[in-house]
């Protein structure tokens, strides 16, 4: 149970020290303030690293305290739902750059559809189809941004 509530504040604090080592090492500006482009990452990575540390008291004070909620979080099929989640997400990364954004998008979140809503074939077809069209209408059309 402890390697379950301390392990994501751990892995916060290690991840922000690290964007704040990396952040020191940006390049300096030529023009203007020299360290301009070093403000915002290391503010940033500062503001990780406190939030982080806050979040390792607050689950190292707790660690006595029953916590049904991650039991609950680990019974039942939630365990399959992340899993398959974070599979079919993997997938549509590997074909994103085959196929493209507008079917690999459709592809994507049929699965995911299916998945989570069960055999719903008119609404979940529906809802993946609408949303890869209108967010791909969005970025190439009202935006610009060319998409694979």
């Amino acid at each position: 149970m402890r390697a379950i509530k301390l392990g994501m504040p751990i892995f916060l604090i290690l991840l922000s020290f690290s964007f704040l080592v990396g952040s020191m090492n940006l390049p300096k500006a030529n023009l203007g303030n020299p360290n301009g482009p070093l403000y915002f990452p290391i503010g940033l990575s500062v503001f990780m690293l406190i939030f982080s540390i806050f979040y390792f008291y607050q689950e190292w004070r707790s660690l006595h305290v029953h916590n049904e909620e991650i039991k609950l979080l680990l019974k039942d099929r939630t365990p399959r739902l992340i899993g398959l989640t974070v599979l079919y997400g993997g997938i549509y990364a590997f074909i994103f750059e085959r196929i493209g954004f507008l079917f690999s998008t459709i592809l994507f979140l049929t699965a995911l559809l299916f998945t989570v809503n069960g055999r719903k074939v008119f609404v979940n077809l529906a809802v993946a189809i609408c949303f890869s069209f209108l967010s791909w209408y969005a970025f190439s059309v009202l935006l610009g941004v060319s998409l694979p």
